[in-house]
């Protein structure tokens, strides 16, 4: 077995609560409540509170990734997720990050091969301004995508 493998089982077993007693494992498992909501445009909304630390994470995932490509037509998932950084009707090139950035906090994206994801955790108090950044990108980010930003 590899390394990787082993260390990939030694997870798992950690993870299933191998080393616990049944019921030991099923108290050491947190509950998370989580709302989830249905937007009239069809967004879906999962909102799960924790007030223990004035922090928010905002995480918006489109269910597209790189299982959508055709073979010798690949990349494009991700190509669009560094597409969604370089600006918006609203919000110029880099202005996104920076903006996040000038709130105190961190963002980031990722595709895998079933979504790309975008997501910020700032203080709470610039939750509003997150999901206005989210729903500019996501609504006009097509406005201004131009051959410029393909080529960089």
């Amino acid at each position: 077995m590899k390394p990787s493998m082993r260390h990939r089982a030694l997870v798992v077993a950690l993870l299933a609560g191998a080393a616990l007693p049944a019921q030991a494992a099923a108290q050491a498992i947190p509950r998370i409540p989580v709302e989830r909501y249905t937007l009239p445009n069809g967004l879906t909304v999962l909102l799960s509170q924790d007030r223990s630390s004035p922090v928010v994470a905002v995480d918006v995932w489109y269910h597209v990734g790189s299982k959508n490509e055709r073979p010798g037509r690949t990349g494009f998932a991700h190509l669009f997720e560094h597409f969604m950084f370089m600006g918006s009707k609203n919000v110029p090139p880099g202005g996104h990050i920076k903006a996040v950035e000038n709130a105190g906090g961190s963002v980031n994206g990722s595709t895998t091969n079933e979504r790309t994801n975008y997501y910020e955790t700032v203080p709470s108090n610039e939750l509003e301004a997150m999901l206005r950044l989210e729903a500019d990108r996501m609504g006009t980010l097509l406005e201004v995508l131009d051959q410029a930003k393909l080529d960089a």
